[in-house]
């Protein structure tokens, strides 16, 4: 039951929590889900999408390897999984080689050739368009604490750059569409497989934090200390009855509310039917496991929307990256696959779709040499977006300086937020978080109109849809 009470702290959100009336009216026909995979620490966007061309008027793979192979942290060209870009002009780049190990079909990369997998190039936290120059001059608002991972996670995970929030916005597009979109349902729309954070935190929304696979759905918020004996039943009895008096008041209004929904989340979990593709052991191949069991009860549950958060750690890569990142993205790319094809054997691949999130990538230049190489804080990064639904097999974003969405891979150049002769390479976005996450909000449903409640800043820029999903009607207007 504390499980869903992350937000009893906001007392004075309590009595809109406690009093919140849900409209049968417009609740959609179809089902929709969103998936949140952080990866926390700071993932090497560099080294996951990589130039696999010699086109000598953009950054090709001679310009990265001649960076990284000093370190011994450049990735052999021939380990590359290629994929073809039509938004480069059809030139090759390549996916890490670890997003290709395991599942029977290659990993994901084999889903870039099936239109499945997009990557959204240079997104970061912004306050506004930003150029090279603008940056240095300081004549357009920079986002607080650069390179800071506390700061930059909550941005990442509350879309907003200029001030802190309180409220992430996945929560935020649940306080909007939760009552409509889920009048019957028997848990919240917005659950987290790996405890307490922002992105899931709303004004009105109660998120539900529930443990990874292997513990079963029927466990996940299961009262303990009840056996059946009369003393325990008597128990009971005073437990729920309880929760019927001083309900005047707001805070124990709002209390008895979120106890009353635990049990029953828990009643409606009480069962539930094993999914069929074997997922890896790891922390988030049993977070996508439960994940996928949660979808597959989504007609007992009476959802038609679900937002999901899940993360994986050990990206703060400063040093021993060459085995470490190899490690993890081998660890998301099985992970990803295994819940795709059950995606697939659920009918539900074109309804459900997986997105990646991280701090910030890492600097060009390495630090240190041999296995203990790594790479230090920046900014831009490339993020993975995986679905049935996804305009898939190519780039998505704004272009940089060079015209494409792909950065110029030159220190102290155009692209880069250093300026001195020892500039190691960070990336200067030119896609902002609040676009890429409202291009997803406006697919699951979020209504256009409110989309600068859930994105304040969304006005900044020159769009809030970016293309990699389809144009979809607003779920609840």
């Amino acid at each position: 039951m504390a499980s869903l009470a992350t937000q009893a702290r906001h007392f004075g959100l309590m009595n809109a929590m406690a009093s919140t009336v849900q409209d049968n009216s417009f609740a959609p026909g179809d089902y929709k889900a969103l998936v949140c995979i952080f990866m926390s620490g700071g993932n090497d966007g560099n080294n996951t999408v990589i130039p696999n061309h010699s086109d000598a008027t953009l950054s090709n793979y001679n310009t990265y390897f001649t960076e990284r192979n000093p370190s011994t942290l450049a990735i052999p060209q021939a380990s590359l999984l290629p994929i073809n870009v039509p938004r480069m002009g059809g030139l090759t780049y390549g996916l890490h080689p670890s997003l290709g190990v395991g599942g029977t079909n290659n990993g994901i990369h084999e889903l870039w050739g099936l239109g499945k997998l997009a990557v959204v190039t240079n997104v970061g936290t912004l306050v506004a368009p930003m150029t090279r120059t603008q940056y240095q001059n300081n004549s357009v608002p920079k986002p607080y604490q650069l390179y800071s991972h506390s700061d930059q996670v909550a941005q990442y995970q509350s879309a907003r750059s200029n001030t802190a929030e309180f409220t992430g916005w996945g929560g935020k597009v649940a306080d909007r569409m939760n009552g409509c979109s889920n009048p019957g349902g028997l848990i919240p729309m917005i659950t987290s497989i790996s405890g307490v954070n922002l992105f899931t935190n709303g004004q009105t929304t109660v998120p539900m934090a529930i443990a990874p696979a292997p513990t079963g759905l029927n466990q996940v918020l299961a009262l303990t200390g009840f056996n059946g004996t009369s003393d325990s039943n008597a128990r009971l009895a005073a437990f729920n009855q309880l929760r019927t008096f001083d309900l005047e008041s707001e805070v124990v209004k709002a209390a008895s509310n979120i106890t009353s929904q635990a049990v029953q989340a828990n009643q409606a979990l009480a069962s539930f039917q094993e999914v069929t593709v074997v997922f890896p052991n790891t922390t988030i191949g049993n977070q996508l496991k439960q994940v996928a069991r949660l979808i597959k009860k989504r007609s007992e549950l009476t959802v038609n929307r679900q937002i999901f958060f899940c993360q994986i750690g050990g990206f703060d890569t400063h040093t021993s990256q060459p085995t470490g990142q190899v490690n993890l993205l081998s660890q998301l790319g099985q992970a990803l696959r295994a819940f795709y094809d059950e995606m697939t054997a659920q009918s539900a691949q074109d309804n459900v779709t997986a997105f990646t999130v991280s701090d910030f990538s890492r600097t060009f230049a390495p630090v240190g040499a041999g296995a203990g190489a790594g790479t230090d804080h920046a900014w831009a990064n490339h993020m993975l977006v995986m679905g049935g639904a996804v305009l898939g097999g190519d780039f998505y974003g704004m272009n940089t300086s060079n015209g494409t969405p792909y950065p110029q891979l030159v220190k102290n150049g155009p692209d880069d937020a250093d300026s001195s002769a020892s500039a190691k390479g960070r990336w200067i976005p030119t896609t902002s978080v609040e676009q890429y996450a409202a291009t997803l909000a406006r697919w699951y449903g979020l209504d256009p109109a409110q989309l600068s409640q859930v994105f304040p800043n969304i006005n900044n820029f020159s769009s809030s849809n970016l293309g990699f999903m389809p144009a979809s009607s607003a779920a609840c207007a």
